[in-house]
């Protein structure tokens, strides 16, 4: 699927209303080289969570990322909740009441049944894709298998990526292709499914308040979100997806990984900060 002349390429990201920005309330962002840079959580990203949160701007990350990682960034970094495996699940810290709130898309025993299935398949794309291997954080999983094709294993390319995803279609799984993995579930959810049950529990409907929403995202399994929130920006090492995406992102910053998510957060505060002082 590709851009038609409906989906307009995205704009830079110093083209965005200050206005626009200032209405944002929520932050929306994958994890894996949309807040990291080379493999790392740069200070700088860390420093930007860190003032959204201030300002009181709740940061969701939404991510492929397992369940196990979902339960440590919600105790530990300075977000409002973590939308984990796709859409699979949230977590979020009640910190008042100190207690950890979670949520499935999916029965225990259907979850269970259905992952038995995804290492079936997973075994035949480790053979028929030399070189691919189980994702490393596969062990702190609950709905989902991981490929690697190009964190630890590889890498091995975007093309033996989509003949993994492939395979794991055929088998009647789903599949989306991030940066480093393949992951494969069973199950109807995708990340804006994820989020819209998360909303629907601790906030407001999606639906509601999405131009007080944005988004932020790197990769093609972005591409629902991309479409769901109308201020979506891309981090600059989206340019390589792009061709492949009916709903790009709005806008794309000029910085690549974590230094864009800061350089987006950096415009957000500065607008928000422009908007109160033209009103005072």
């Amino acid at each position: 699927m590709y851009m038609t002349q409906e989906s307009a390429p995205p704009l830079p990201l110093v083209d965005a209303s200050p206005a626009r920005l200032a209405r944002l309330r929520w932050v929306l962002t994958d994890i894996d080289d949309t807040l990291t840079l080379d493999g790392r959580l740069p200070a700088a990203t860390y420093t930007a969570l860190e003032a959204l949160d201030a300002a009181g701007i709740a940061v969701i990350p939404v991510t492929g990322r397992p369940a196990g990682w979902c339960d440590a960034i919600a105790r530990h970094w300075p977000v409002a909740a973590v939308v984990g495996e796709n859409g699979a699940l949230w977590y979020a810290l009640d910190r008042q009441a100190r207690r950890m709130l979670r949520w499935q898309a999916q029965p225990e025993a259907e979850r269970r049944a259905n992952r038995a299935r995804l290492h079936t398949l997973a075994e035949q794309a480790l053979h028929d894709v030399p070189g691919s291997a189980i994702a490393a954080d596969q062990a702190f999983r609950l709905f989902d298998v991981a490929v690697d094709f190009c964190e630890d294993a590889g890498p091995l390319g975007f093309d033996a990526a989509e003949r993994i995803a492939a395979i794991f279609q055929a088998g009647g799984a789903a599949a989306k292709v991030s940066s480093i993995h393949v992951n494969a579930w069973i199950g109807d959810w995708d990340k804006r499914a994820g989020i819209e049950a998360l909303f629907a529990a601790r906030f407001q409907p999606f639906a509601a308040v999405r131009d007080q929403v944005a988004f932020v995202g790197d990769s093609a399994n972005d591409a629902p979100l991309f479409a769901a929130v109308p201020c979506s920006v891309g981090v600059a090492n989206v340019a390589p997806f792009l061709p492949g995406m009916a709903t790009p992102p709005a806008y794309i910053t000029r910085a690549e990984g974590g230094a864009g998510f800061a350089e987006f957060a950096d415009a957000l505060l500065k607008a928000r900060g422009t908007v109160e002082e033209n009103a005072a």
